[in-house]
């Protein structure tokens, strides 16, 4: 079974619990003695009523309690006791003393006690069980990355089959378009090749003989032939999902405050039951020292505390969700208060993640180089190209068809429009036409990191395009939000050092990692909390994985790559780097309210317990049980009351936002914002949305398997 499965088991097996148990516990109210007497019902009698009131809290306690049973050997074995620790003991207390009391010397019983604390406790679990989601998909969405089938040469044939059968040696074609189906080296052709989704690269790396290429990543143009030199487990890829695997399986988070609440909680009722038992034995009757010990232990049932965080956590988790965040951590969810350091990835997180023209440097009217450029680009299927011509159309430039038109493999392409002869290309290309460029703006271009090309128009220079991954506008905000908040600001990235620095100086940004690959960018996470920083990563591809699921918060951008986001504990449905900054916000005043609750349910126990013990005995002043389950009770009303103050920070954004219909993506059933979705298609009359490349591509394969 998959972790995945076993948590959605998890979640069910309290749920199936809490119902029966709630079932059962109507019963018992209805034949306790006490709730006859509160509520009038004392014509409620039955035969058997005392054992039949037995056997269904015998049921309740073994059924509903088993978890809470489990939990204490576990704690007790571990010498840690915590809330299974205080739940298990009272229970058991109450169980074992009210049979005592039902069936043999007489007095008061905690049946129906020890059916609502069981029920209480099997719902709080389940509502966090419910609001904390596992990572552990994230290794079955890395498979997926990879191709199913190779086009392997055997001879003089081609022959499809399964990558898994592919061998040291092959040779394989990858066609235009297609992905790399393993690792290897690049025998014959020359393309470029897409490998942001792997390695974080922003801009398309040309590729040609004797150069390497990593499995998953997608050739851009043109055939490459590759020889295979890594399968299985060897592969990048393989490595990335092993680091994920490990590091989520070496993952230690903060201790649950309310458990170490009720730790302590423990210590004291136990405590003080024994001395109350111990001066009650040397001042009356044994059975009546026994009937104080037990009370005290019941009234320390944590009512109050085991909701006191399930109820902020489902309201907080509701709360955010309506922001656009979606929270798959609990507890890295309220470490997001703690964190000094908001660590970026660059490309499709700070940026848009699409190579496309930045900058246009012209010697002549923009607008002719524009359409001479773009009448020669408009031949090619090359990854600069297609940016250029997109760029044209989109300044709604009529784009003329060229006359003639010629390849210039690696140094760029020639065309002839109305009688002009126009070269577009490389710095290469103006070496071999002998033209030089001295230009201080396209040089300061060129040391951003950006790609530049060159048009020759006739012979003359006539301008430059320089190419590079785009800043988000809302990037400018959301880093300026949070070092307002204190916070300090870097960026991982695969980009070269130019680029890097472009990025970081231009949004202001602290200090950023160049030229990172996915392995290296877990190390740099690891190094920045080595030196006692509180780490949060915010990033969106497969190469964001490791570091993901290595900083002290992962927060995933939510249009990125499906692995991002099971590697994440926190999913920003928007795609909104803006969106760090509110999460940090509401998870401060989250924090703040369950310690509130947390302060309300252990201090009603501090102060119950001596009261229940006798300690105002001599004022003549003994709390019956009746009275401090009333109190008990209340303790819970107010706690979920103060829960619900929360509601306070759904601001009129908020609001709004909560009204607003979003898509549902077909495959991996995501909640997105139309808007912000990572790419549509129209399908049989209906626009269908989806949150990354992932999905795109699985609803291609089989569009009627999600459209059911």
């Amino acid at each position: 079974m998959s972790a995945h499965h076993h948590h959605a088991h998890h979640v069910e097996e309290f749920k199936r619990r809490f119902w029966i148990s709630l079932a059962l516990t109507a019963p018992i109210m209805l034949l306790s003695e006490m709730i006859q007497t509160w509520f009038g019902l004392q014509w409620i009698q039955i035969p058997c009523q005392k054992q039949l009131l037995s056997l269904l809290s015998i049921i309740v306690y073994i059924y509903g309690g088993q978890p809470f049973l489990k939990g204490l050997w576990q704690e007790v074995k571990a010498k840690q006791p915590g809330m299974m620790t205080l739940v298990g003991t009272a229970i058991s207390v109450a169980l074992f003393y009210s049979l005592g009391a039902a069936l043999f010397f007489g007095g008061m019983d905690f049946f129906w006690e020890l059916a609502t604390l069981i029920d209480i406790m099997l719902l709080g679990h389940w509502i966090e069980a419910k609001s904390v989601l596992g990572a552990s998909i994230a290794m079955e969405e890395l498979a997926r990355i990879m191709p199913t089938t190779a086009h392997l040469i055997r001879g003089d044939e081609t022959v499809d089959v399964p990558v898994s059968q592919l061998k040291k040696g092959d040779i394989v074609i990858v066609r235009s378009g297609e992905k790399i189906p393993s690792d290897g080296v690049v025998v014959e052709g020359d393309s470029h090749v897409n490998e942001a989704l792997i390695t974080g690269e922003s801009k398309p790396v040309g590729k040609r003989v004797g150069d390497r290429v990593v499995g998953g990543a997608v050739n851009m143009e043109g055939s490459l032939k590759v020889r295979i030199e890594k399968t299985g487990d060897e592969t990048y890829l393989s490595q990335v999902i092993r680091l994920v695997e490990q590091t989520q399986k070496s993952r230690t988070r903060t201790q649950d405050l309310a458990n170490r609440a009720a730790g302590l909680l423990f210590y004291i009722a136990l405590g003080a039951a024994i001395i109350s038992f111990i001066a009650w034995a040397l001042s009356s009757s044994p059975y009546f020292a026994l009937e104080r010990a037990v009370t005290v232990l019941v009234i320390a049932c944590p009512h109050a505390l085991g909701l006191a965080i399930p109820l902020v956590v489902a309201l907080s988790t509701s709360i955010a969700a309506k922001n656009g965040i979606l929270i798959r951590d609990r507890r890295a969810f309220e470490m997001l208060r703690a964190v000094n350091i908001i660590v970026f990835d660059k490309t499709g997180t700070l940026t848009n993640g699409e190579f496309g023209v930045s900058d246009v440097v012209s010697f002549i009217k923009e607008d002719e180089l524009l359409r001479l450029t773009a009448s020669v680009e408009l031949n090619s299927e090359h990854a600069i190209a297609k940016a250029i011509v997109e760029y044209t159309k989109a300044k709604g430039i009529k784009i003329p068809q060229t006359e003639t038109f010629k390849a210039l493999p690696g140094r760029g392409a020639y065309g002839k429009i109305g009688g002009k002869e126009v070269y577009v290309g490389s710095i290469n290309l103006l070496e071999e036409l002998k033209i030089q460029v001295n230009d201080p703006r396209i040089t300061a271009l060129q040391r951003q990191g950006k790609t530049v090309v060159f048009v020759v128009v006739n012979g003359e220079i006539a301008g430059a395009f320089a190419l590079a991954d785009t800043v988000r506008a809302e990037s400018y905000e959301a880093v300026r939000k949070l070092k307002e908040h204190g916070l300090k600001v870097y960026m991982l990235t695969g980009d070269s050092e130019e680029v890097a620095r472009w990025v970081a100086q231009e949004l202001g940004i602290d200090s950023y990692f160049a030229r990172v690959l996915p392995d290296q960018k877990a190390e740099k996470i690891k190094r920045l909390m080595e030196e006692g920083n509180r780490v949060a990563m915010v990033g969106d591809g497969v190469n964001d994985a490791p570091a993901l699921v290595t900083a002290d918060v992962g927060i995933a951008i939510g249009a990125g790559t499906d692995v991002a986001i099971e590697s994440a504990d926190i999913i920003l449905v928007r795609n909104d780097p803006r969106d760090v900054a509110k999460a940090t916000e509401i998870s401060v005043k989250t924090y703040s309210k369950m310690v509130q609750n947390l302060w309300w349910a252990a201090g009603y126990n501090i102060v119950t317990i001596p009261i229940a013990a006798g300690i105002l005995s001599p004022l003549g002043f003994m709390l019956p049980p009746a009275v401090g389950a009333i109190i008990m009770s209340l303790s819970t009303v107010i706690v979920a009351l103060n829960s619900q103050t929360l509601r306070k920070y759904e601001s009129g954004e908020v609001k709004v936002l909560a009204k607003k219909i979003l898509a549902t993506d077909p495959v991996c059933k995501m909640k997105i914002d139309p808007e912000t979705a990572y790419s549509k298609i129209e399908y049989e009359g209906r626009t269908v949305y989806f949150c990354s490349q992932i999905c795109e591509e699985e609803f291609k394969k089989n569009p009627r398997k999600y459209l059911k």
